[in-house]
């Protein structure tokens, strides 16, 4: 098969003065699946292996185990870097490919908006940790700065679409009809979601530190990007957006878990424009914040049980019970986008019934997430880990206090 897509791809046809891609079509779309199966093997393999040898480690040289975990945490690094690179790749020759981005403003007003957004979101997360090496002023400084881009971008984002919306382009696009009453409740639903995951931050974050220190931000770089890389890895994708992967959401959890709701909702918000850029379904600016940033700062809210005192000695039902909140509130978010923007895609007369059914792969994805989570949470060395960073994220007196 790799060689069939390699002469595909080589092999040229005479079309006028210029010579083009026998199957230009489809050589991305069999690219891309061929890729995705390789890698989710492959991850698959790394993660038997690597805790087959932490198995033997533990029981033959236990002492050995803290270093074997940096280096397997290295060559995890590893693997997820070379699966953003090709995957990303891979994204931007489907992209012009298939002229994608030569859809009326489709490039000039999201395309571009959104990856310039993404890559400053990066760009800030890694000067963040790099000044953090230099001391805690030139850290806040940089973060300062880095905020201020964040915002110009994301404001720059939210008037191109506006101004790609008023033009209907994202509806003729997409082949959809958007009815001013469905206009009206689509940014209702935008807003109530958005107030609601507010209240909820508010809520449960009572007790967390205010703003990101240096170790907030390292590891809420790390954990978006093992997010990003694991959502390359599916078992399957949805015509309309949306698959199921390998326990993608998993990192943001443990991240909201460690730090907290509030900065979980943030790291949140900036996964969810990394997946806008990944592969977006544009039809409405409600129907984006409700598919994207909204659907996944919902996510950070996994860790909101993180501090039920009931709970201390049952860390896994803490886990699970945030993650299955988070994942509701998640699907909440996609149905709403679903029933009144993508309606011309139902195959049912009741758009609801088909929004509802079209989003339920959202329920085995988080069953993976949680399964994978479970058996993370069940490790000793893992809990002092976590129970020493919320030992700085939190104010409360009980998380002020390390183990001895």
């Amino acid at each position: 098969m790799s060689l069939s897509l390699l002469s595909s791809y080589i092999d040229t046809v005479d079309v006028g003065e210029n010579g083009a891609y026998a199957y230009e079509d489809v050589w991305t779309y069999y690219a891309n699946n061929l890729l995705t199966f390789v890698f989710l093997y492959c991850a698959i393999a790394l993660i038997v292996v690597l805790a087959a040898v932490a198995l033997v480690v533990k029981l033959k040289k236990p002492e050995k185990l803290a270093s074997f975990a940096k280096g397997a945490g290295l060559i995890a690094a590893g693997f997820f870097l070379t699966v953003l690179i090709c995957m990303i790749s891979l994204g931007f020759a489907e992209i012009s490919e298939k002229g994608y981005a030569e859809y009326d403003g489709i490039r000039d007003y999201v395309y571009i908006p959104s990856i310039v957004l993404g890559a400053t979101v990066v760009a800030a997360l890694i000067a963040g940790y790099v000044s953090s090496l230099f001391g805690e002023k030139p850290f806040k400084i940089t973060m300062i700065v880095c905020a201020a881009l964040c915002v110009a971008a994301l404001i720059s984002l939210i008037a191109c679409i506006a101004v790609y919306f008023s033009s209907g382009n994202a509806e003729y696009n997409n082949g959809a009809v958007i009815s001013d009453s469905e206009n009206i409740i689509l940014y209702c639903c935008a807003v109530g979601v958005i107030a609601l995951i507010a209240l909820l931050a508010l809520a449960f974050g009572r007790g967390e530190k205010k703003g990101f220190d240096s170790k907030s931000v390292a590891y809420a770089g790390v954990c978006i990007a093992m997010s990003f890389a694991l959502s390359y890895i599916k078992f399957f994708e949805m015509p309309q957006g949306g698959s199921l992967t390998l326990a993608s959401l998993l990192p943001l959890m443990i991240y909201s878990y460690m730090f907290g709701v509030r900065k979980g909702v943030i790291a949140g918000f900036a996964y969810g424009i990394l997946q806008a850029v990944q592969g977006i379904w544009f039809i409405h600016p409600a129907q984006f914040l409700l598919d994207y940033p909204v659907a996944f700062c919902a996510i950070g809210l996994a860790g909101m049980f993180s501090r039920v005192k009931a709970l201390d000695k049952l860390p896994q039902i803490k886990f699970a019970l945030g993650a299955i909140v988070a994942s509701a509130l998640r699907f909440f978010s996609h149905v709403l986008a679903g029933t009144y923007a993508f309606s011309e895609y139902s195959t049912m007369e009741n758009p609801w019934i088909y929004s509802l059914a079209y989003n339920s792969f959202v329920f085995a994805d988080i069953a993976i997430a949680i399964g994978v989570g479970i058996v993370v949470f069940s490790a000793k060395s893992f809990l002092t880990e976590v129970k020493r960073i919320q030992a700085t994220a939190f104010n409360a007196p009980e998380y002020n206090k390390t183990d001895k």
